[in-house]
């Protein structure tokens, strides 16, 4: 497993930046249909693609400070998937993503990842708000932005012209409001 900066640490998961030698691991990621299903990506099936999206994340972290995180299973340093903030120019705000290996689903790690990333953003990062958007298919995920106390905002394209898909937001106002429900 690559050594490289820590970002944020739970119970179970560390979050951390993703390098090139987690491309086969991202390779198996993207390259899956079930966890592509709902991202509106195309399948990544090389490891120069892998190495071009790692390289695109690299960059976010440099001028954002900020990005999608290789999330690692504590217990047997397992790389599970990947989980973040990244800055969408187009709309101006800050999206909450993640996605996770199949084996990995339906075991609280988007939940669990989504809570401390959303601390971190309002408490280090000082952010003023975080969006989260999903398929209006994507049950699962939708269902994390509830738990974690985002409220849902509208539906609306991603894309000009696209299907709706479901946003969600939240401020550290919010989601301390939400903890105390």
């Amino acid at each position: 497993m690559a050594i490289n900066k820590m970002i944020i640490e739970t119970e179970r998961l560390i979050l951390r930046e993703l390098v090139p030698t987690d491309a086969e691991d991202m390779l198996r990621l993207h390259s899956n249909h079930q966890v592509q299903k709902y991202t509106g990506e195309d399948l990544i099936t090389t490891l120069e693609g892998i190495y071009s999206k790692i390289n695109e994340k690299t960059n976010d972290y440099k001028k954002y400070g900020y990005g999608r995180w290789a999330t690692i299973l504590k217990n047997g340093k397992q790389f599970v998937g990947w989980a973040g903030l990244a800055y969408l120019p187009e709309f101006n705000e800050i999206d909450l993503g993640y996605r996770f290996l199949p084996e990995f689903w339906g075991k609280g790690i988007a939940t669990e990842a989504s809570h401390a990333i959303l601390t971190y953003g309002f408490d280090k990062l000082k952010l003023k708000r975080i969006i989260a958007i999903a398929m209006k298919e994507n049950k699962a995920s939708i269902r994390v932005m509830e738990k974690v106390g985002m409220q849902f905002d509208k539906y609306a394209p991603y894309e000009p012209g696209g299907e709706d898909c479901t946003w969600y937001w939240c401020d550290k106002q919010l989601i301390a409001n939400n903890k105390n429900l």
